[in-house]
C-alpha cells in the first residue's frame, strides 16, 4: 500500500542546497493508465509497476525489469515519456521528502511527495513552510495523467 501526500513547490521556494541531497534520474512511461501500468528507469535500475485507483492511498506493486525488457517496452508506452530528477530530502519524524524536478515538456513543474506508513500519520502531517498547494486529491498531477500530454500547468 502506498500512502502519500503531494504538494506543488514554487521555484523560489526550492531548497538552496539541493545538490547536497542524494538524487536519481528517472524516466518513465505508461503502458496503461487505467489501471496504471508503468515502466521506470531509475538511474541504472528498471521496474514494471502496477498502481490501483486512488489518490492518497493506492495499492502498488513493483517488479524488477532488465534493461533489455525496459528498452523493449519503452516504445510501447502511450503518450509522453516523463523525465525528472528526484531529490531525496530528510524530513522530520524520520520521514523523507521526494522532490521531483521535471524536464520538458513539464519543465518548471516541481512536486514534493511524502510517503507514510498509515493514513493517520498522513492526515496528521504538517508540511514544511516551503511547500505550496497540496495536490494529493487531484489526479491532475499524477504522472500517469502528465504522460497523456494534456495537462496544462
Amino acid at each position: 500500500m502506498e500512502i502519500e501526500r503531494k504538494f506543488l513547490i514554487s521555484q523560489e521556494n526550492l531548497p538552496q542546497n539541493l545538490v547536497s541531497y542524494p538524487s536519481k534520474k528517472i524516466q518513465q512511461g505508461y503502458l496503461c493508465t487505467d489501471p496504471v501500468v508503468r515502466i521506470r528507469r531509475s538511474n541504472d535500475s528498471y521496474y514494471l509497476t502496477y498502481k490501483s485507483k486512488g489518490l492518497m492511498c493506492r495499492e502498488e506493486y513493483n517488479l524488477p525489469l532488465t534493461q533489455e525488457a525496459y528498452e523493449h517496452l519503452k516504445p510501447k508506452a502511450d503518450g509522453v515519456i516523463i523525465s525528472k530528477t528526484r531529490y531525496v530530502i530528510p524530513e522530520k519524524d524520520g520521514l523523507t521528502i521526494e522532490l521531483d524536478i521535471f524536464d520538458a515538456p513539464y519543465q518548471g513543474l516541481f512536486l514534493a511527495e511524502v510517503e507514510f506508513s498509515s493514513e493517520e500519520e498522513a492526515i496528521s502531517y504538517i508540511p514544511p513552510e516551503w511547500f505550496g498547494e497540496e495536490v494529493t486529491n487531484s489526479s491532475k498531477y499524477h504522472n500517469s495523467t502528465l504522460s497523456k500530454g494534456i495537462c496544462q500547468l
